[in-house]
């Protein structure tokens, strides 16, 4: 019974395994075995012909290539001798008659000879007998042989025909440098060059002839004679070149280690062969060649006894051994029938092909039984690929639609569906990427170029373009453009339609078109898309996206322009209060414009340097916007500085200037002298002696007048004795007839007090009575570092009063005509700046602004305004806005208390200022090194001010750089 179960189970599960056809596994399997079995007969059968026939026709192309390296080889061996026999053929050396005419020419022959070491000997022999060489002697050996002086390097043998029939024979040997060592008699040298087959050869004939090779019987080396008759005919010059290199390049050239190569001239005689010692063989006096069946050499003397076609490779037998050979022409000397014989063992290129078709078939054999694991794997593979598949839809499920890897499959329908799957989750993370490009890119045409790239790639149109509408000029302005889009080539539109519109074309192009409009229906822009006409673009689903999408667009679009125009709203409200700033002063006018403007051209220049000391150096946009606002509001604060300080021509001004108080004294003393005078005369006194006193009175208040009026204008420096002299001044009295206390407003009349004023009164000509003295009160500024209302780290030395504006204390003012109390005044608008920008919502990225605006006054060496900030506390910003300011203030041709500087002046001013550790050496000395000075002066400075700046002095007069 338990059987019978058992049995029914596996019926049951074999069932299961085939109801729907032979397991993924088991067919693989099967096809994979089929396939090796047809293989392995395949390329057992063809293996062996393909290799044989492709191992003959490589060693027929080795054959041939050797053939032809060795006819190169040969080539350029004689063409060096050659050119130089055309040369030589026009010179003077054919025309000389005598020994010694023939000498001038030894130089040039012996350098041909130097520059040449084929050439063995060059010579040249006449129509009338007469013969002269010139033979190198480059070897102990040789100069032994011809007996030569030691030091010997040339030889030239002559032999001269003499008028009366004579010949005379000599051997003259010269040294290295072409200086003559000895001359030898040869009174037995009998030779005569026209009979020999060099001249014979070549006279009558312009060509360059050449002998056939032989062994040199002076020096056993392999070579040939080249000739040619010279250009006037009167003779014939010839050179001997050694040819020794081409047995070497035989041996480099054999197919095989075995195999063999000989030049074999028509008479059957060895000419080259690698060992050359068993080819040459003495005959008599002379050395000549062996016949190739004399080589020893079986293999290349059958070969040369075949009748076979020149260049065809065939196949031979020698002593029961098959042999591979090749006849190869070779024409580079003369002589008919020279050739290149190149044999080869067959067992020396097929000998392993036996063996390696053996192991081919075992190695089949093997691969048959491995790969039948293959198959059950790739069914295997095909099973794990459809469970990637699972796993790639359950992360999508999981939210994960980020780019795979996909599925590779051997069935179609495993990769349509993970295509499809792949498809499906690029366009969700499209979208995704969309959604998170719109809600991150701060730029509108960079967001647009993007999501426009974006959309076109996941609905995979042609191309697609973004149209943004222009309320000033009332048409659409092209601002994005991926591919091209047939009939919106044009940058602008001058109108579009409402709605939705799907247009297709006859051509097969489709065009979407979609409006964009915000979020209170507002035309914001248009978007066009460009696909082809297929079903995936003509169904509903794709108008519906692209409609949703750009709803989305819109609303994008429209929250970054009103970024963008809030951010523009800003810029215009700081500058309008810069601009009202300047326009407050007269004197000051266009300083909030002109510190910006170079301290952005100081900032650019530093980012782009890509060497020096701000290589490194680099701003963001949003760093690079926090920078300008600062620039711009750097003197905000002086919206809360009285004009009447900030423009305090003369020490006497307030809200007027008040030397016209001070003659008004003057003129009241002028009348009283008049008076005396008078009364004096009236009450019977000497009226010349009176007249005489009034007319120097008066005339020391003209003098003292215009005293305190200079004084009241203020300068570089006021000595001492002008002190006592105001204070001189100060004691005289007037008589002063009304109430003091009438028409003040309340606080004049609190500063006055309860004091009774007796009519008439003696005043002081020059006054500092208590009511000039204005107190702080509650207003006193949290600006002293102790100070517990101090909370933002001020550290500034507070005046005792708020304002004094004594006649006497203002006049005394020793340089310029600020009081400490104006000067306080005046730079409270540093703080003023920092409270006031501090007090407003800074986003996170425009959170410097009041720091770097507010730090301009600071110093490095920790003595500046309104924090003594110490150096390492100072960002680079912030001393770019120190040194802007400083130039800025320097070279103003608009301030009351100083006179326009000259460009030298200010940049010489500002070197000792950085040598003080006022402002930052480096920066100072980038900043003069760069000409942005000059570039600021072409462009706000007066023409007067433009003098010559000399860089180099300074440079000197600041420390030397670390």
């Amino acid at each position: 019974m338990q059987v019978a179960q058992r049995a029914h189970s596996r019926g049951r599960i074999l069932a299961f395994m085939f109801r729907d056809g032979w397991p993924i596994k088991l067919s693989i399997a099967s096809v994979v075995v089929v396939a090796m079995l047809v293989l392995a007969a395949a390329i057992i059968g063809l293996g062996w012909q393909g290799a044989r026939q492709a191992l003959l026709d490589t060693a027929s192309r080795t054959a041939s290539d050797a053939g032809q390296l060795i006819t190169e080889k040969s080539r350029r061996m004689l063409e060096p001798a050659q050119a130089t026999l055309r040369l030589l053929a026009s010179d003077p050396l054919a025309n000389a008659r005598t020994l010694d005419e023939r000498l001038t020419r030894l130089r040039t022959l012996s350098d041909v000879l130097v520059s040449n070491p084929l050439a063995s000997a060059i010579y040249m022999g006449y129509d009338d007998g007469s013969f002269f060489l010139v033979r190198p002697l480059n070897s102990h050996a040789m100069r032994q042989r011809f007996g030569a002086p030691p030091k010997s390097s040339f030889l030239v043998q002559s032999l001269q025909m003499q008028a009366n029939g004579q010949r005379v024979g000599e051997f003259l040997f010269f040294n290295a440098n072409r200086e003559f060592l000895a001359r030898q008699a040869k009174p037995d040298y009998r030779f005569d060059p026209r009979v020999r087959p060099w001249y014979q050869n070549a006279s009558g004939s312009s060509a360059t002839l050449s002998s056939a090779p032989y062994v040199f019987f002076t020096t056993r080396q392999l070579g040939l004679t080249l000739s040619q008759s010279t250009v006037n005919g009167g003779g014939v010059i010839g050179i001997d070149v050694v040819l020794d290199d081409l047995a070497a390049k035989l041996q480099e050239l054999r197919m095989t280690p075995n195999g063999q190569l000989a030049l074999v001239d028509g008479q059957s005689q060895v000419l080259a062969y690698p060992d050359m010692r068993r080819v040459l063989m003495p005959n008599g006096e002379t050395v000549g060649f062996k016949k190739v069946q004399d080589l020893g050499e079986p293999s290349l003397a059958a070969l040369h006894a075949l009748k076979s076609e020149i260049g065809k490779v065939v196949l031979f037998d020698v002593q029961g051994k098959e042999w591979l050979g090749v006849k190869l022409p070779f024409d580079v000397w003369q002589g008919e029938g020279t050739e290149l014989l190149v044999a080869a063992p067959s067992d020396d290129l097929l000998g392993d092909l036996r063996d390696k078709r053996t192991r081919l078939a075992f190695f089949i054999a093997l691969m048959v039984l491995l790969l039948l694991p293959l198959g059950w794997w790739a069914g295997s593979a095909i099973g794990r690929s459809l469970d990637r598949l699972t796993c790639q839809a359950a992360r999508m499920v999981n939210f994960d639609f980020s780019a795979q890897s996909g599925v590779s499959s051997l069935v179609r329908e495993v990769n349509n569906l993970s295509e499809a799957l792949n498809d499906m989750g690029g366009t969700i993370e499209t979208f995704l990427q969309v959604s998170q490009t719109m809600a991150t890119e701060p730029r509108v045409d960079n967001m647009l170029e993007q999501v426009l790239d974006q959309l076109v790639s996941a609905t995979r149109c042609t191309g697609g373009t973004v149209y943004l509408w222009d309320h000033k000029t009332g048409c659409m302005q092209r601002a994005a453009l991926v591919g091209t889009v047939q009939g919106y080539e044009s940058d602008t539109l001058a109108q579009t339609q409402s709605g939705t519109d799907h247009v297709v074309s006859g051509s097969g192009v489709g065009l979407l078109r979609q409006e964009l409009r915000g979020r209170k229906g507002a035309l914001e822009g248009l978007l066009v898309v460009q696909h082809v006409d297929d079903s995936r673009h003509a169904a509903v689903a794709f108008e519906d996206f692209v409609r949703k999408l750009s709803g989305m667009l819109a609303v994008a679009i429209e929250t970054r322009q009103l970024i963008a125009a809030q951010k523009d709203l800003l810029d215009a409200v700081i500058k309008l209060m810069a601009n009202a700033i300047d326009a407050k002063s007269p004197y000051t006018g266009g300083h909030c414009d002109r510190v910006p403007h170079i301290a952005g051209m100081l900032v650019d220049r530093m980012t782009q340097d890509s060497t020096g000391p701000y290589a490194s150096f680099a701003l963001s946009e949003e760093e690079r916007y926090e920078f300008h606002l600062a620039a711009w509001l750097h003197d905000c604060g002086k919206v809360t500085s009285p004009e009447y300080i900030i423009d305090k021509a003369t020490k006497l001004e307030t809200i007027y200037n008040r030397i016209h108080e001070v003659r008004m004294r003057f003129e009241v003393l002028w009348r009283d002298a008049e008076i005396d005078c008078l009364q004096g005369q009236l009450a019977g006194g000497d009226g010349g002696a009176l007249l005489a006193a009034k007319v120097q009175q008066q005339a020391q208040l003209q003098d003292d007048f215009a005293f305190v009026a200079r004084c009241n204008v203020g300068g570089e420096f006021m000595a001492d004795a002008d002190l006592e002299r105001l204070r001189a001044l100060a004691g005289v009295r007037w008589t002063r007839y009304f109430d003091r206390r009438l028409g003040l407003s309340t606080e004049e009349a609190r500063r006055l007090g309860n004091t009774v004023d007796t009519l008439p009164a003696q005043d002081l000509l020059l006054a500092d009575r208590p009511d000039h003295v204005v107190d702080w009160g509650s207003r006193k500024p949290a600006v002293e570092k102790d100070d517990p209302r101090n909370l933002h780290g001020f550290d500034m030395v507070l005046p005792s009063h708020a304002q004094n504006m004594g006649e006497l204390y203002n006049l005394g003012i020793r340089r310029g005509t600020l009081t400490d109390e104006d000067r306080f005044k005046i730079n409270d608008h540093i703080v003023q700046t920092l409270i006031m920008l501090r007090s407003l919502p800074w986003p996170a990225h425009l959170s410097r602004v009041p720091d770097i605006a507010a730090t301009h006054h600071e110093k490095l060496d920790g003595k500046g305004y309104p924090r003594k900030l110490p150096a390492e506390q100072l960002t680079i910003a912030d001393r770019v806005m120190a040194l802007a300011d400083i130039f800025e203030a320097l070279t103003a041709a608009d301030r009351p208390y100083k006179s326009p500087k000259t460009l030298s002046e200010s940049l010489r001013i500002m070197a000792f200022m950085a040598k003080d550790q006022h402002i930052d050496v480096e920066l100072f000395r980038y900043f003069l090194h760069s000409g942005l000075w000059q570039t600021f002066a072409d462009e706000f400075m007066h023409p007067e001010q433009h003098d010559a700046v000399d860089v180099a002095a300074l440079e000197k007069l600041l420390p030397t750089a670390a």
